[in-house]
């Protein structure tokens, strides 16, 4: 069923954005739908840093959308920019892909054993099938199919004609003073503004050709080999016949630009122009692009040129992974939202991106912390039920849970992801010891099936598999440690069998944590239940050295998986067995 289509909390980071570009737009464009745009270079892998470019007007548009208004959210495939490396991980033992550095992205072949036509389709399904999985709508534009068809013809010989302004705005970066030395906390280019550098072959980024015959905003794909290695040799604006040489093989020729679609404006240019042909109202830019003189600064200048207005955008800082720098797609080896969605559910994902402002960074978590941010976001999900939570971040957890269109799926019986964590890596996936152990967890509501807890469990039990070293599995003794049992002293003994004792009775979650934790207590003359504020500090102490216990004698390490869990999992009749009865 739709969610009723209007503001959420006002309070926000993307209510007061929404404001904005409702507001501008009306007042580029009454009447028209709204229009906010974002860009993806299919160059390689499209990590979890380029997914921010496409969930902050994401969940703009989305608020829009439930307010009645239409917007279109654009994704521009930048899959007609020129390959510009081989990512790490990628290459065969034969260096083939490297041939093609100067070609169209989706002029190269896609990686071995791909299923698709190019390199582009190849990374670019990835992101549309990850995008689909998080209800985030969009119209995509390949920009190969728009410059290949001529779509752009009028735009690039406006852009010919007008050259000499454009040069005259690009004209004012080049002469500043490069810094002598770039500082170590400067983020490095981003990867369009770093291709736009190494494309131009000048000490500035790609402005386009320049040379004895002027300044050219166009650059052709060359028609002997293929790659962007091309120079305009020469210009005529009346029959518009444009020469170029390729310096890579040699090739030159002469062609009607009015006729001829295998080339693009150079991406200072291709940009702004973009924003006017598609009356971009909204699209953010990373910090590379914001910097001074870069692509979304310049562009600013540029679009006027065609008769265009700049976005709104608002600058987005870096996502990061916890225990990795910087993502960066040339890289190789970077988590991508596919990569994230295997390890949690659409819900989470979208809700570390909404619960942050644009301009503020953050960490997606592949280690252990997953599992801290899954108990924050439990704890949110029940004060958003009852009522409590704040304003703001009731706003985030709409956003998180679904769109103007309908809530996303969801796990119908979410349990701690810890637990199912515990339990996926104790039983090694084995689905009948799994039910076995979750059923016993509640049983005054005991699970029935294993699809109540899916896809969560799925998801926690990928995270077990993939990205928990092997020395940190939980491998339960298969036989009592004799020799430990027999070297306790009298406290240590009495321990166990107040354990032991209370099994029984305490045979659930809660029932067995009850337990666990009051064991110390007891033994130091104080009642089970009673609170941290009635206890000496000692207590915290002994209940460490009793945990420790227990996990030696289990599982034969210090820690392990939740003790109450951990029971559970191994059985009553194996814990009695391992702890000497």
């Amino acid at each position: 069923m739709p969610i009723v289509a209007q503001s959420t909390e006002t309070t926000d980071w993307v209510s007061r954005f929404a404001d904005e570009v409702i507001e501008e737009s009306e007042r580029r464009a009454p009447g028209k739908p709204v229009v906010v745009a974002s860009g993806l270079s299919p160059s390689g892998p499209i990590h979890l840093g380029n997914l921010r470019e496409v969930m902050t007007p994401h969940l703009v548009a989305d608020e829009i959308r439930r307010r009645g208004h239409q917007v279109r959210h654009l994704i521009s495939w930048d899959d007609y920019d020129r390959y510009r490396k081989v990512p790490n991980g990628v290459d065969g033992v034969d260096g083939s892909w490297a041939e093609h550095i100067g070609k169209p992205l989706t002029s190269v072949p896609a990686p071995q054993g791909s299923a698709h036509p190019n390199w582009a389709e190849h990374f670019k399904a990835a992101m549309v099938d990850a995008l689909a999985e998080m209800g985030v709508e969009f119209d995509g534009i390949s920009q190969t199919a728009q410059y290949t068809s001529g779509v752009y013809r009028e735009q690039i010989l406006h852009a010919m004609k007008h050259r000499g302004d454009i040069d005259a705005i690009l004209d004012q970066y080049r002469t500043k003073k490069a810094p002598a030395k770039q500082q170590k906390q400067q983020k490095p280019l981003d990867e369009a503004e770093i291709e736009a550098a190494e494309g131009s072959g000048a000490a500035g980024e790609d402005d386009g050709s320049s040379g004895t015959a002027g300044y050219f905003p166009y650059k052709p794909y060359c028609g002997e080999c293929g790659k962007d290695l091309t120079t305009v040799t020469a210009y005529d604006d009346d029959s518009t016949e444009l020469t170029y040489t390729c310096t890579a093989c040699g090739f030159s020729e002469t062609v009607a630009l009015n006729e001829f679609n295998r080339g693009k404006l150079v991406w200072k240019v291709d940009w702004p122009m973009r924003w006017a042909y598609e009356g971009v109202v909204f699209e953010p830019s990373g910090v590379d692009h914001s910097s001074p003189g870069s692509s979304f600064q310049v562009g600013g200048q540029i679009v006027g040129i065609f008769g265009g207005k700049q976005p709104i955008g608002p600058m987005y800082a870096f996502v990061g992974i916890s225990g990795m720098a910087k993502m960066s797609s040339s890289k190789g080896g970077v988590p991508t939202p596919g990569d994230a969605l295997k390890i949690m559910e659409p819900q989470l994902l979208r809700w570390l991106y909404a619960r942050r402002r644009p301009n503020q960074s953050f960490k997606i978590a592949f280690d252990q912390e997953i599992q801290r941010l899954y108990d924050e976001w439990d704890k949110l999900d029940a004060k958003v039920a009852d009522g409590s939570a704040l304003p703001a971040d009731v706003a985030a957890h709409s956003r998180a849970v679904g769109t103007a269109a309908g809530e996303l799926p969801r796990t119908p019986r979410p349990m701690p992801y810890r637990t199912l964590a515990s339990v996926a890596d104790i039983t090694a996936g084995a689905e009948d010891q799994t039910l076995r152990i979750l059923s016993e967890l509640d049983p005054t509501d005991p699970l029935s099936d294993l699809d109540e807890v899916r896809p969560r469990l799925d998801k926690a039990e990928a995270w077990i598999n993939t990205h928990v070293p092997a020395d940190q599995r939980t491998i339960v003794r298969q036989e009592a440690d004799a020799e430990l049992l027999k070297s306790l002293d009298e406290a240590s003994q009495q321990s166990l069998r107040l354990l032991l004792d209370g099994l029984a009775e305490h045979w659930s979650l809660d029932g067995l944590t009850h337990l666990v934790y009051g064991v110390p207590k007891v033994q130091a003359g104080f009642p089970a239940d009673a609170t941290p504020k009635e206890l000496p500090a000692e207590i915290k102490t002994a209940q460490r050295s009793f945990f420790a216990l227990l996990y030696h004698l289990l599982v034969g390490r210090d820690t392990g998986p939740r003790l109450p869990t951990l029971l559970l999992a191994v059985g009553q009749e194996r814990v009695r067995a391992l702890l000497g009865e």
